[in-house]
């Protein structure tokens, strides 16, 4: 069985056809605890993909990276 949290409610819901509608999930989580820890796990990602952006910013690719031979100057 599949597992959602509704943002709107703060209850862990069931895969069922009862569920609420999607913009209101979190999910789907295998067990209704990591669905209840839907907003921590969200935000710990959030943070280590903030802190690998972060490290990667001037690499090619990156954010500050500027693929234009032209400006090599």
């Amino acid at each position: 069985m599949q597992y959602f949290y509704n943002i709107r409610t703060g209850k862990v819901e069931e895969n069922n056809d009862e569920r609420s509608r999607s913009a209101d999930l979190m999910g789907p989580y295998d067990s209704p605890e990591e669905a209840q820890q839907a907003l921590e796990t969200a935000r710990r990602r959030t943070e280590q993909w903030d802190e690998q952006e972060q490290d990667e910013v001037d690499e090619p690719g990156g954010a500050n990276w500027d693929a234009n031979p032209f400006n090599d100057a």
